[in-house]
């Protein structure tokens, strides 16, 4: 019988040696392989992810096929891999981004994935299966499927993208996951479900979705391949030519390892696996009948190699731990000595024995006296039994400590008792804390030196706390500068039922808690002016600027300061009290021009039309009596009479320029003619849109509105270089809306510069109306005005009364 296991053995040698792999050879160029040996150790990133990537945390292992796939090119290109493992995508890329992964396998090549990585070739394809039950198994073509056979696919994803795009025909339903899809397969709630090969491999090996069967192929497969760092290109050449030089055979059994989806369940085949029973089982038993009479033999032998092993177990676990633990004790940062009941050092750790500084050993047998002078016997007892009672709680302390050179050594010390075997140790901890008195030391520096500072501010400096998020806000830190500012001491202000609320002006204190709960909910800096109210009474402008800082775990302060700004708020006022009074004097002085205009305009067309009125007659009179006498005469008297018609059409012009009288049948006429005014001068088409019933408007408005609209115009003639112009006035509301659009050259509206008196005039014409003047313009894409002006006027009925009457309306009649 031991002839032919012998024999059966070499049979199974001779096998295994005929299917061991053949070495592989990677063809790397001389430059390749020195930059490979400069760069032994990699970074791999992988997404846990089954079957690709997935850990077991009992044995602290990866698994999977691009686990698998890395390992061989590991051990085929001689590199060490140092694996990192993110949860999803996003966590890898952004570990990219850090510089913290240097190889990431298993990854589909993306326009944005592109920007980061450098992609090998496909190493592995994944299909995307159409899955089903098993009763309605056979090929199913997508094109065929109706609104009534829904299909369960993962949203979002490329592949949801592919169907909605390819097939219109199918009814999708977004689930978040692939066994959700393939449970509602189950349930009955979708007719089939689309899932990747990977993921019904891992699937299916659950009984619950063992009954389901793959129905037709999506079309639209993963291509899997190696990203790596797009600043190391010589990586990506070097993982190209180790991929084209892995075996077809190796990589199919690795996509047979984890990516095969399994065969029929038991229930499918009962026959078949009921036969391969039987044969095992007759194998069984010839096997047994083989190996029975040895284990007979050998079952006395292996109990007693196991409790050897097991003994033998036990004594190196116990010496490894008492290994590590002596080892961890010595490199102990932490000084550390076992003391007698004698107060003498029985053991002592290189830490304690640095930080004494003695020589190794050289603190063993030594009495604690010698470190501690005012530590007498009695002392010792004493905290002895005080450690010994404490119930296992320790004792803890700063002291100084003598070193062998008699410096004094600030230490923390605690202690603790301890049992070991018949023994009893006080086992004392020493940790250096010089560092941390020089830190404290310099920390009340620093503190005493910030309130000196904040104390000689000329205002008042705060900081402003919120332990959590929604709990309330106080005030952690007031300066002494409060007293000088508003005559109450820090600790009043500072006081939770007080705090800067309480000077606040009753007439500001609806802003003041806007912006400051404004600022705590969103966790930003806080800003604010307003009022405030000293203790006797004063009223003073305050202006609060704080700068929001996060502590972690929902933390936030504010550091500020208060500044009294009632010099500065004084000047403001005044000043723009002074430009409202120039603003309403240049409006006065506009509407005197206005004013003086009307009147000209109406003199020069009423007394100039008047005398060559006169003239025009008589020259006509002189023609009809004298002119055939002489034909001389009669053709200077038609010379004399043209050119009374074209003073006539001048004195018609410069009255229309000084007040245009279509102004008296209201702006929407105005900007009609206008417009086709501009036309005729420019040859540029302007589009006009008013509507036909418009509110009444006072006569400034009106001329205001006008001029600016002939403002606009010229700058258009002047600068635009436009092929149309579009006027669009119309009422939103109570506002009426002025538009000058033009498809001009453009110009950009923050570098026009102070010295664009149009624009400056526009702005001040529409402020002198109550209004506001809006510009949207972009180098190459024309040009856009708004004026938005109120229909109801400040100035009333008396104003547009007054106006009125200083300029009549001029006859708009030929005088012939």
């Amino acid at each position: 019988m031991s002839r032919w296991l012998y024999l059966l053995f070499c049979c199974c040698l001779a096998t295994a040696a005929l299917a061991a792999p053949e070495p592989v050879e990677v063809r790397l160029s001389a430059e390749q392989r020195a930059w490979l040996a400069e760069h032994r150790e990699w970074r791999v990133g992988v997404v846990l992810q089954a079957p690709y990537a997935q850990q077991d945390r009992r044995l602290r292992k990866l698994s999977g096929a691009n686990i698998e796939l890395m390992e061989w090119l590991a051990s085929v290109l001689q590199v060490e891999l140092r694996w990192q493992t993110y949860a999803d995508l996003n966590e890898l890329e952004a570990a990219r981004r850090a510089g913290r992964v240097d190889v990431a396998p298993g990854l589909g090549q993306t326009p944005a994935g592109l920007r980061q990585w450098l992609f090998t070739d496909p190493y592995l394809r994944v299909p995307n299966l159409l899955v089903g039950e098993r009763s309605a198994a056979g090929a199913v073509e997508l094109e065929r499927l109706t609104v009534e056979e829904p299909v369960a696919v993962r949203m979002p994803s490329s592949v949801a993208d592919f169907l909605r795009g390819t097939y219109s025909n199918l009814r999708l339903q977004p689930v978040k996951s692939e066994r959700e899809a393939l449970r509602r397969v189950l349930e009955r709630r979708a007719y089939y479900a689309v899932i990747d090969e990977a993921q019904l491999t891992r699937l299916s090996r659950e009984p619950e979705f063992a009954e389901l069967v793959v129905v037709a192929d999506v079309g639209l497969p993963q291509l899997l391949r190696i990203a790596s760092r797009r600043d190391w290109p010589q990586l990506s050449a070097i993982l190209d030519s180790a991929l084209h030089a892995l075996p077809p055979k190796e990589l199919e059994q690795l996509r047979s390892r984890w990516l095969t989806i399994p065969r029929q369940h038991l229930s499918a085949a009962p026959g078949v696996w009921q036969n391969l029973s039987l044969l095992l089982f007759t194998l069984l038993l010839a096997c047994a009948s083989v190996i029975a009479w040895q284990r007979r033999q050998l079952q006395g032998l292996e109990r007693r190699l196991r409790e050897a092993r097991g003994t033998l177990e036990q004594r190196e676990l116990a010496e490894e731990a008492l290994r590590l633990t002596q080892f961890s004790i010595d490199q102990s940062t932490v000084g550390i000595l076992w003391v007698n009941w004698d107060s003498h050092v029985r053991y002592a750790n290189r830490a304690a024995e640095q930080i004494l500084g003695y020589a190794p050993g050289g603190l063993v047998e030594r009495p604690l006296q010698e470190f501690q002078p005012d530590l007498n016997m009695d002392r010792w007892l004493n905290l002895w039994r005080r450690v010994r009672s404490s119930g296992g709680e320790a004792l803890h302390f700063e002291n100084e400590c003598r070193r062998s050179d008699g410096s004094l050594l600030p230490v923390d010390v605690t202690l603790s008792f301890l049992r070991f075997r018949d023994a009893e140790y006080l086992v004392v901890y020493l940790t250096d804390v010089t560092e941390q008195r020089r830190a404290r030391a310099a920390l009340a520096e620093s503190e005493a030196r910030l309130k000196g500072i904040a104390g000689n501010v000329p205002g008042l400096v705060f900081r402003l706390e919120q332990p959590e998020p929604g709990a309330p806000v106080d005030f952690a830190f007031i300066s002494e500068g409060s007293e000088q500012l508003v005559g109450y001491p820090a600790a009043t202000i500072q006081a939770a039922d007080f705090g800067i609320r309480s000077l606040v002006h009753p007439e500001d204190s609806a802003s003041y808690h806007a912006t400051q709960d404004a600022a705590i909910a969103a966790g930003r800096d806080w800003q604010w002016q307003g009022r405030i109210l000293t203790r006797d009474g004063q009223v003073r402008w305050a202006d609060i600027k704080a700068s929001a800082r996060s502590l972690g775990e929902g933390r936030t302060v504010w550091d500020g300061v208060v500044w009294d700004i009632s010099e500065n708020k004084r000047i403001e006022l005044e000043l723009a009290e002074s430009r409202t009074r120039l603003r309403e004097l240049s409006a006065h002085l506009e509407s005197v021009r206005e004013e003086e205009k009307a009147r000209i305009a109406r003199e020069v067309h009423d007394e100039l039309g008047q005398v060559l009125t006169v003239l025009k007659l008589e020259v006509s009179m002189c023609e009809l009596a004298y002119g055939a006498l002489d034909p001389g005469l009669q053709e200077r008297l038609g010379s004399m009479k043209r050119l009374i018609a074209q003073l006539f059409q001048l004195v018609r012009d410069v009255a229309t320029a000084l007040r245009p009288p279509i102004l008296d049948a209201g702006i929407a006429s105005a900007i009609e003619w206008q417009a086709r005014r501009f036309e005729a001068r420019s040859g540029i088409p302007c589009l006009v849109a008013v509507p036909e019933q418009l509110p009444e408007l006072n006569d400034a408005k009106a001329i205001g509105l006008f001029r600016i609209l002939q403002e606009a115009l010229t700058n258009v003639l002047r600068h635009a270089r436009a092929d149309s112009v579009e006027l669009r006035l119309q009422v939103e509301g109570a506002t009426l809306v002025l538009e000058i659009a033009d498809d001009g050259c453009g110009f950009d509206p923050t570098a026009a510069g102070k010295q664009s008196f149009g624009l400056v005039g526009m702005r001040e014409r529409v402020l002198m109306l109550g209004g506001s003047l809006d510009i949207a313009s972009r180098p190459g894409e024309g040009c856009t005005l708004s004026v938005r002006v109120p229909l109801e006027s400040a100035g009333g009925a008396g104003e547009r009364t007054a106006t009125n009457a200083a300029v009549e309306p001029l006859p708009t009649g030929r005088a012939d």
